[in-house]
């Protein structure tokens, strides 16, 4: 010990102690599992301690000196590394405290660290005051210990039904105990122990705090004493003494005293209790099974020195200190005797058992039955514990049973004495002096003994024998369990010694036999015999009317008493107003009477009270009439006191509905309380007189409280209406005024001679009060003034009484300053913690006048809303205001603190507590009392610690306990665990409210956040830590942790699932709210590891209670998700992957084991893993078993069978009662729908009804019932919703929010993989329930975008995973399952939750993505042959795309259906969703099966016909601002899918059979162009809505696409498509046209160009429209204008377009929009070049349509070779000045040349482009990161955006970017070289007409030769192909000869050597694997030959 003395910080005294304590009641009281091996650990442990019980480690003189040294070499701490200094101060106490308890030194010690570590769990008190508790404490913990080790014992008595095993280890163990001198030691230390002499030592060295500190101090000194001596008790029920021991417990008790009152304290009554259980045989007579054994095992029969030693010692004469108490032993020791004489084992001891009789006599003289009745009943105690009763019942009994002759000596004895008693009062001499009363002692000990029944035992039907007449009547089956059986012996004694004792009876023993059977009349069963007893006493006949004969002891003699009293007494009735009322007339009762009256009252009433039928039968008898009498009895002169016991009898009638109605018409007939004054009388008479004058001068109040105690039951049975009608305002108004301000207002100020009295009579009328309240409902009628008639004239009705009380409540009333009043003094009188008189009435009225505030909060919001509707002109103030108000007492507004400082004091009243949280939590809903309320509570400090120490306390008890059974019929301390619970619930319920209002609220305070400054700024720490108090945060988080660090799981989440339910709510919100997130997940985090310890014990499985399991694990997952999403923002990596892991791991985690559980497993894990290859080790991961934790299934309760309801009426009625709860579920509420069913039933009239009343109950019931099961039903399915919920952001969170390398991708695609199979899994079993559907298929959406991202992702990576095994790291296989499930669950939903598929087409889509090929680059290298393309093997793309399409066609119709019928209607989201789906399929679809189904099942055609209507909603669009944007966007979706459909020939044709150009020629919205300018104001901040003009260009764009889809794929054979498309645009002509003259060529004009030239290209020419059918000639030359303008705006775009235009548009493109100006350039160039490119095919199509020889080909381009620059000269500058003269011009062929040179140089330089990013993309590894940062800039969006990705994704998007480049590049070469082919040709064509064919003309003709020129062959050739050259001659004289000289010049200067090298190249770069090889050679050719020949 000496070497190492290292400190305890736990306490060796108190710590383990308490550990120990804890594996005791584990094992014994809770019954735990796995406890008995713990349990011995611990025993093994702490045996010595039990050896030396209560032995302090002794003081030494090396501890003191270590403990002196503490502050300067520091001392050893277990478990902490170093040793620790420690301050001087603490060492002085340390020794203080050691010579305080004579403890040793480091005991001290560490008691006072122990102290300072639980310091917050103890508000107020020091480091020094917390170690006294724990030194007691500990010493209460090692005796409960001991106790409950006893009581685990098998014995004689009781048994707890524990295992075997259990019993076995205890039993053997406490054995050793007991053999070691355990009862010694107990005795001498209950002898030791004293509180007074404790506290004397504490005083001394100020060990005592205040008042609280005290009191628990001197509770645990108490406990410790009266457990030690249970712990004897216990022991002597179950098993003998030795001799020695029961010697000295006799010694003990010797010494014995009694206290004040003559009764024993407990203790003392334990040890009592102890010998009389030594002393007792009784239970040989129970015949039990191990009888035989008990008997060897029992010394009074088996040792003679045992019964000699303790029959000498009893029979001595030494007198004990209590001689009652001798007696008692004795007594008992002499029964004992008795029965050991009746057995044949007791012939041996036959000369002690002879000794019986003289003992019993010994016995009688100590006055045995006084001393029980007041040393042991007297004895509070006493009636806590059964077994005390039941031995004292078996005392009493056997001295009856087993001493019939002492009983009859006793009978003669007292008939002697009650003779000499007659003589001497005739006589008139002194009293003998010899007068014995044991009978009379006898008697009233049983009345008092059995009157008492805590526990329902009802031992006094012993005592009755059911006689003969009784078993045959229908009685006998409810009362006696067996019939016909003879009853035993003991009870026919008992019986007969009831009966002859009334026999004959002496009027001295009157009164006692009278309470003997009071007693003996209490319970159900002996008060229906005593009821028969009285009744067969009487006299039989009636004909003796003066009632003589009969036995005195009847019904019979006792109402004709009654009788003959009242009428004497009503003959002097005096004149209420003569003077001598006051005084009552001499003749009367006397005192003696009255006793007897009183008892007669007092059985009268118990019987009544237990028996209905006894009640009804004397009720209704008619000559008795016993209420009459009685309320005549009320109006004569007799003593309060009896009157006050004639109210308490009326009460007891008043229980039957039945009698209660006729008891107020008599109450109210015979004015006992005076309700009407006849006029002319004086002053007030009745009982307010008695009140107001006899009470108060006498100072006691037993008639006041009576009537109260009268009119609260009745009111509980009814409330009458019309009660006094006819004389007064009919009502009960009068009543209550009289209680109101006679009894409750004067009540504190009036005088009182019991103090007590003054609670008992304001919780009498309190209880009135609440009851009223409580069934008071508010109606529309008690608004309104209804007026009665009373003698003629007209007079306000009264108002229910509960109106008033609620009118009084809601008003600054003094009723309500007096409970105000009340409820501050109780919290005054409870804070001294000292016993006082009536404290328990005091408790009474504080909890009803909390109860009245609670209800009149409650019902005060229907009572005003009522009253505004009324228009009433009542006032009144919402209560919660009216607590705010200023208490005059102390002149501060505390009304509300001091209600919230009963829940400190809720330990001691659970009650007021309960009350107190629910009041709060009802004042918290209001929000602007909140902040008023936090300046109240934090006010003044040491209110503000206390106000927080009680929610601490409530919330810490350890004591709550949730219950399922029904309240009533729980015993007492299951119901105040039960109370315990639900104050917690209304905390937590208070809390949870709060923390949804602003700060500052009630939450944040008692959470222990900063309410002075801002909240974000807290700083939470653990309790006692830089001063932090314990705060509700800390008592909420040690109730959820209590069991996370067991195999178990959070222990709170079983026992008490719902609390646990709204403790994980708490936490939620607290990091869910901006304010407090931050300090609480730092808190939770760090400081408690909280959601980690949690989460690893999911899922929560509870199997009563499936519902609070759920919502349980629906908050915590709720808080994962946000502290992965917080952690992951944080860069909190470890925190993150942590949880992750839990979450996602697949492999067993080690860390679970608990020590000693583990090594098994270890084996045999490793055994498997070597067999099986590592299969074993899998896990079911976390977030998959808490989705099999829920069911998806939901039993639904079967329809209402009704016989008498109609069923559709009471469907109604239900959902008129059905609200929103507090939790958000709309139930039904029960209570309402049971009144109006009721209601429903009792308006039925006639006898057909009254009949059937039973049937209808009986449906009403199960209609009832049917609607509970409904409510439950929402809400399992709510919580389910919930759970799943949470369950999807659990999933969604950790695979977007969590860092993506977390997770690596093989393992993320198979965790997707399990959720989606499991998710399917579920949602598709039969029974799973459509609610939870929705959610299901927004999990499987997000899961599958993320399956495809991460594949895509993972195949960019590594380029060409072709693996055998299928795609990526995902099997094919699990990709196919997962299609199929995903199509099953798309059938599964059939018609209904559109809204549902909508997810799943989305995920459909995602799926199909997967097998789309990614984008490649286009090396422009040779193209394989084609046999090399047809033979290549198939790559996994393709593979898995025909494998998708075949599961896809495997569905068949079924699914097309589903698809297509959403895609023509329903929800604008689904619609979008259908058609991208059907575009998806038909697009991978080869076989066209889905385009046939679609076209022939006429979905097509619904399609295309749908466009038409889209027209209005689409005009709708293009105002400035639009309603919606949906239109537009299924507007797109449609048109995609129709483009997707054209794109295959059958189609197409289908399409336009289906008339597509015909509803789209209708659409108006195509000419309605916005204004460009105009809406320029309106444009979006945002963004998100585009411009009109856009949106305009949303709509025209997909149709011109549309339209070269068609045009392209109806191909040049199939004409009509063309000539349709013609008409579209001559339809549409005026917008078409001003769009192609267009001044402002943005982006989007672009676009539209590129497609309109594309459509224009290939329809309008020449021959079109014949095509088009038959066309009369006026409207065929109107088309042919219409053409001929298409054209020449066409050439004059390419003016434009190929003129320095160009440049200016690009450099414009990047000052408008910097940040994009490289996409946007990109963009740009490319639709340029397409324009170009389209309408030089137009041109090269025109030239060759018309003729295919160049002589007679039409001419499109003037013979000028000039170039546009030399034109547009340096005027770029004025872009305004140039167009319409230059460009109305005919072009020159000088443009074309122009065109020809540009392309060639942009040919050279997309090339450049094209290799360099080629280059870059092969060697992607080796680029610089500023290169790779630039290349990802044109991805991502937003600045820094760059920054944030990983370097990974930062290669992928690099990738990206250059394909795209690349792939850009070669679409723009591809371009260049189409129009560098055109342009040639064109060239060519005109060259060579212009200079070989054409006649120049004269120059004067004409000033714009080539304008007329063109227009004339325009106008002669164009249309009629070739015609006579009669007209062509006209057209060639315009052509000067000059002017072909300067074309041929021009031309051959521009096509020069340098230009045709170049184009020379180009071919050789590109054409020879693109296009025509040598077409571009052929064509130089042939005009450098042209240029040079002249014209020969």
């Amino acid at each position: 010990m000496a070497t190492q003395m290292a400190v305890n910080s736990g306490a060796s005294l108190w710590g383990p102690l308490k550990e120990l304590w804890e594996t005791v009641e584990g094992a014994v009281v809770r019954r735990q599992p796995e406890s008995v091996h713990l349990l011995d650990l611990q025993l093994k442990k702490h045996k010595p301690h039990f050896l030396s019980l209560f032995k302090n480690p002794p003081k030494s003189a090396e501890q003191r000196e270590k403990v002196r040294k503490a502050s300067t070499d520091g001392i050893a701490i277990q478990g902490q590394q170093g040793s620790r200094l420690l301050p001087e101060q603490l060492l002085t106490e340390a020794f203080i405290l050691s010579d305080l308890f004579d403890i040793g030194e480091l005991s001290a010690l560490e008691l006072l660290l122990a102290g300072e570590q639980q310091q917050p769990y103890f508000p107020g008190l020091t480091r020094g005051l917390v170690a006294v508790l724990l030194y007691w404490d500990g010493k209460l913990c090692m005796a409960s210990s001991l106790r409950s080790l006893i009581q685990s014992r098998q014995g004689k008595t009781f048994t707890l039904d524990l295992s075997a095993e259990l019993v076995a280890l205890t039993t053997r163990f406490t054995d050793e105990l007991m053999n070691q001198g355990l009862t010694k030691r107990i005795l001498t230390l209950v002898s030791e122990i004293s509180v007074t002499r404790e506290f004397e030592r504490l005083q001394k060295e100020r060990g005592l705090g205040n008042e609280k500190h005290r009191k628990e101090v001197s509770d645990l000194i108490k406990e410790c004493r009266q457990a030690l001596a249970d712990s004897l008790f216990s022991w002597t029920c179950q098993s003998p003494l030795t001799k020695d021991d029961t010697l000295a417990l006799i010694g003990h008790l010797e010494t014995v005293t009694a206290q004040a009152d003559g009764s024993l304290d407990s203790v003392n009554l334990a040890l009592v209790m102890s010998l009389l259980y030594c002393l007792d045989v009784s239970f040989i007579e129970q015949g039990t099974e191990d009888r035989e054994d008990l008997l060897q095992a029992l010394p009074l029969l088996t040792e003679r020195q045992y019964v000699s030693a303790i029959h000498s010692r009893l029979m001595d004469g030494q007198p004990w200190k209590l001689p009652g108490l001798q007696a008692v032993c004795r007594l008992a020791w002499a029964l004992s005797l008795r029965v050991l004489s009746q057995l044949p084992q007791g012939s041996a001891l036959v000369e002690f058992t002879e000794a019986d009789e003289s003992l019993a006599d010994q016995a009688l003289l100590g006055d045995v039955f006084l001393f029980m009745k007041e040393g042991i009943l007297g004895c509070e105690s006493f009636s806590q514990e059964e077994f005390y009763i039941r031995r004292l019942h078996s005392l009493i009994t056997d001295f009856l049973a087993l001493m019939p002759m002492k009983v009859k000596q006793l009978r003669n004895r007292a008939d002697e004495d009650a003779r000499l008693v007659h003589m001497s009062l005739q006589m008139g001499s002194e009293l003998p002096s010899s007068l014995r009363k044991d009978l009379d002692h006898l008697m009233i000990l049983i009345g008092e003994f059995y009157s008492k029944d805590p526990f329902g035992l009802e031992l006094g039907v012993e005592f009755w024998c059911p006689t003969e007449s009784l078993q045959h009547t229908s009685l006998q089956g409810s009362y006696l369990g067996m019939a016909l059986q003879r009853p035993p012996h003991k009870q026919v004694v008992l019986s007969k010694f009831v009966r002859q004792m009334g026999d004959l009876l002496p009027s001295t023993l009157y009164i006692s036999y009278l309470r003997m059977l009071k007693g003996l009349a209490n319970g159900p069963q002996c008060a229906h015999y005593c009821f028969s007893l009285l009744k067969t006493n009487g006299a039989t006949h009636s004909d003796n009317i003066q009632g003589v004969s009969g036995s005195p002891v009847s019904w019979e003699h006792f109402f004709q008493s009654l009788m003959l009293y009242h009428e004497n007494l009503r003959r002097d009735f005096p004149n209420p107003d003569a003077a001598q009322y006051r005084h009552p007339p001499l003749r009367g009762i006397t005192q003696r009477e009255l006793e007897g009256l009183t008892s007669f009252l007092e059985l009268l009433t118990v019987i009544i009270t237990w028996s209905e039928n006894a009640r009804l039968a004397l009720c209704e008898h008619p000559q008795w009439a016993p209420v009459v009498v009685m309320l005549g009895l009320l109006q004569c002169s007799v003593p309060p006191i009896l009157k006050a016991e004639l109210l308490l009898c009326l009460a007891a009638f008043g229980k039957s509905p039945e009698i209660a109605a006729s008891l107020w018409q008599s109450l109210e007939y015979t004015q006992i309380l005076q309700t009407v004054r006849a006029s002319g009388q004086r002053q007030a008479a009745g009982i307010e007189v008695e009140l107001n004058e006899i009470e108060s001068s006498c100072e006691e109040y037993p008639l006041t409280r009576g009537f109260c105690h009268l009119i609260s039951t009745l009111v509980e049975s009814s409330l009458p209406v019309n009660l006094g009608a006819g004389l007064r305002v009919p009502g009960f108004q009068p009543y209550l005024n009289f209680l109101r301000d006679s009894v409750f207002l004067p009540f504190p100020t009036r005088a009182y001679r019991r103090p007590a009295e003054k609670w008992e009579v304001a919780d009498s009328v309190l209880e009135v009060f609440h009851k009223l309240l409580r069934d008071y409902e508010p109606q529309p009628s008690d608004f309104i003034q209804e007026m009665v008639e009373l003698q003629g004239e007209q007079v306000p009705a009264h108002k229910p009484p509960g109106h008033s009380i609620m009118f009084h409540l809601l008003n600054d009333s003094p009723m309500l300053a007096l409970c105000l009043s009340l409820l501050e003094e109780g919290v005054r009188q409870l804070d001294t913690y000292a016993p006082f008189p009536g404290k328990k009435h005091l408790e009474s009225a504080v909890l009803h006048c909390l109860c009245l505030l609670d209800l009149a909060l409650q019902k005060e919001v229907m009572f005003m809303d009522l009253l505004r509707e009324s228009q009433s002109s009542l006032l009144v103030s919402p209560l919660e205001q009216l607590l705010q108000g200023v208490s005059p007492q102390t002149r501060r507004a505390d009304h509300i603190v001091n209600i919230a400082r009963y829940l400190y004091h809720s330990s001691s009243n659970p009650e007021a507590g309960f009350q107190s949280a629910k009041i709060l939590r009802r004042i918290a809903n209001y929000p602007n009392i909140q902040t008023r309320l936090v300046g109240d509570f934090t006010h003044d400090q040491t209110v503000s610690d206390k106000l927080m120490a009680g929610f601490v306390e409530c919330l810490d008890n350890e004591e709550a306990e949730e219950g399922t059974e029904k309240g009533d019929e729980l015993e007492q301390p299951k119901k105040v665990a039960r109370i315990r619970h639900e104050t917690q619930i209304h905390i937590l319920n208070l809390l949870i409210t709060s923390l949804e209002l602003k700060a500052p609220n009630l939450a944040l305070y008692l959470l222990g956040y900063e309410v002075k400054k801002s909240v974000s700024s807290t700083n939470l720490q653990d309790p006692g830590v830089l001063g932090c108090p314990r705060s509700c945060l800390h008592a909420i988080l040690s109730l959820l942790q209590r069991g996370t660090e067991k195999r178990s799981g959070p222990a709170l989440t079983q026992k008490a699932p719902h609390l646990a339910e709204l403790c994980y709510q708490v936490i939620y919100q607290l990091c869910a709210c901006p304010d407090t997130s931050g300090p609480t997940m730092r808190y939770l985090r760090t400081s408690q590891d909280f959601l980690f310890s949690h989460l690893q014990h999911l899922p929560f499985l509870l199997s009563g209670n499936q519902i609070a399991a759920l919502s349980q694990m629906s908050w915590l997952m709720k808080t994962a998700a946000i502290e992965l999403r917080v952690t992951s923002l944080n860069r909190q990596r470890s925190h993150t992957q942590r949880l992750v892991s839990l979450l996602l791991d697949d492999q067993p985690h080690a860390q679970h084991a608990v020590d000693g559980e583990s090594g098994i497993e270890e084996e045999t894990r490793s055994v498997s893993g070597f067999l099986h290859f590592d299969t074993v080790s899998k896990v079911r991961r976390k977030l998959l078993s808490v989705l099999d934790a829920i069911d998806f299934s939901q039993d639904m309760p079967e329809l209402l069978q009704l016989d008498f309801f109609e069923r559709t009426q009471i469907e109604q009625v239900i959902s008129n009662c059905e609200h929103v709860n507090e939790q958000g579920h709309t139930v039904c509420n029960v209570k309402l729908l049971h009144r109006v069913l009721v209601a429903e039933v009792n308006a039925l009239q006639g006898m057909a009804a009254i009949g059937q009343r039973p049937l209808l109950m009986e449906e009403v019931n199960s209609i009832l019932q049917q609607v509970v099961e409904r409510n439950h039903v929402r809400r399992s399915l709510s919580a389910k919703r919930q759970a799943l919920q949470s369950w999807r952001s659990l999933v969604e969170t950790l695979l977007t929010a969590c860092p993506a390398d977390l997770i690596p991708a093989d393992d993320r695609q198979l965790i997707i993989r399990d959720l989606l199979l499991d998710l399917h899994d579920k949602v598709l079993s039969e029974d799973a329930a459509g609610e939870l559907m929705p959610i299901v298929a927004g999990a499987v959406f997000t899961l599958t975008a993320h399956l495809s991202q991460s594949v895509l992702s993972e195949q960019q990576q590594g380029e060409g995973l072709e693996a055998s095994s299928g795609f990526a790291s995902i099997a094919n296989s699990a990709l196919h399952l997962i299609l199929r499930k995903l199509l099953d669950f798309i059938l599964c939903t059939g018609g209904g939750y559109q809204r549902l598929r909508a997810h799943l087409y989305g995920s459909l889509l995602y799926y199909l993505q997967i097998a789309q090929k990614p984008e490649e680059p286009d090396t422009l290298q040779t193209g394989k042959a084609m046999w090399e393309r047809l033979t290549a093997p198939e790559d996994g793309f393709s593979k898995l795309q025909r494998e998708n399409l075949a599961i896809i066609e495997s569905y068949g119709k079924a699914l097309m259906e589903v698809v297509c019928r959403d895609a023509c209607d329903g929800h604008e989201i689904s619609r979008m969703l259908a058609l991208a789906v059907l575009d998806r399929i038909l697009s991978i679809d080869r076989q066209n099966q889905w385009l046939l189904y679609v076209c022939n099942s006429g979905y097509l055609r619904s399609l295309v016909e749908s466009l038409r209507q889209d027209d209005a909603a689409l005009q709708t669009m293009l105002t400035p601002q639009p309603p919606l944007l949906k239109p537009l966007y299924i507007y797109e979706s449609k048109m995609a899918l129709l483009t997707r459909v054209a794109k295959t020939g059958e189609g197409a044709v289908e399409l336009l059979r289906c008339g597509l150009v015909a509803q789209l020629m209708e659409c108006q919205v195509f000419d309605m162009v916005p204004d460009s300018d105009a809406h320029r104001v309106m444009r979006d901040p945002s963004g998100f809505i585009p411009s009109p003009l856009d949106r305009y260009r949303q709509i025209l764009l997909p149709t011109l696409r549309l339209f070269q889809v068609i045009l392209t794929s109806t191909s040049i054979n199939h004409q009509q498509g063309a000539a349709q498309v013609l008409q579209w645009l001559i339809v549409h002509a005026d917008t078409i046209q001003s769009l192609l003259r267009c001044q402002e060529l943005s982006m989007g004009a672009l676009q539209e160009l590129s497609l309109l030239t594309g459509i224009i290209s290939k329809t309008a020419l020449p021959g079109a429209l014949e095509m088009g059918g038959e066309v009369n000639s006026a409207a065929l030359m109107e088309f042919q204008g219409h053409i001929n303008r298409f054209q020449r705006l066409c050439l004059s775009l390419l003016g434009r377009l190929a003129g320095s235009e160009r440049e200016r548009l690009l450099k414009q493109a990047e000052i408008s929009a910097p940040g994009e100006s490289a996409e946007r350039r990109e963009e740009m160039e490319v639709a340029m070049q397409q324009v170009c490119a389209n309408i030089m095919e137009y041109c090269q199509t025109l030239l060759l349509q018309s003729s295919t020889q160049a002589q007679f080909s039409i001419c499109l381009f003037s013979p000028s070779g000039s170039e546009p620059a030399s034109r547009d000269g340096g005027r770029t500058d004025l872009p305004s000045a140039l167009p319409s003269m230059a460009y109305s011009r005919v072009p020159s062929l000088g443009l074309i040349l122009y065109l020809l040179k540009n392309s060639a140089a942009d040919f050279f330089r997309f090339h450049q482009s094209h290799r360099q990013s080629l280059g870059k993309l092969q060697s992607l590894d080796q680029l610089p990161p500023e290169e790779l940062k630039e290349l990802c800039q044109g991805l991502v969006s937003g600045p820094g955006g760059v920054e944030k990705i990983s370097s990974v994704q930062r290669s992928l998007l690099a990738k990206r970017r250059l394909v795209q480049l690349i792939n850009n590049r070669a679409k723009l070469l591809a371009l260049c070289s189409y129009v560098i082919e055109t342009c040639l040709f064109v060239l060519w064509r005109h060259l060579e007409y212009y200079l070989l064919h054409c006649t120049p003309s004269d120059p004067k003709d004409s000033l714009l030769p080539g304008a007329s020129l063109y227009r004339s062959r325009l106008a002669n050739d164009a249309f009629g192909g070739l015609q006579a050259s009669g007209s062509r001659g006209l057209g060639l004289s315009r052509v000067s000869q000059q002017d072909l000289d300067v074309l041929k010049s021009d031309m051959a200067a521009g096509f020069g050597e340098a230009l045709q090298r170049k184009l020379l190249e180009v071919e050789g770069l590109y054409s020879q694997v693109r296009s025509r090889y040598t077409f571009i050679q052929a064509l130089v050719r042939r005009i450098r030959g042209l240029l040079r020949q002249s014209k020969g």
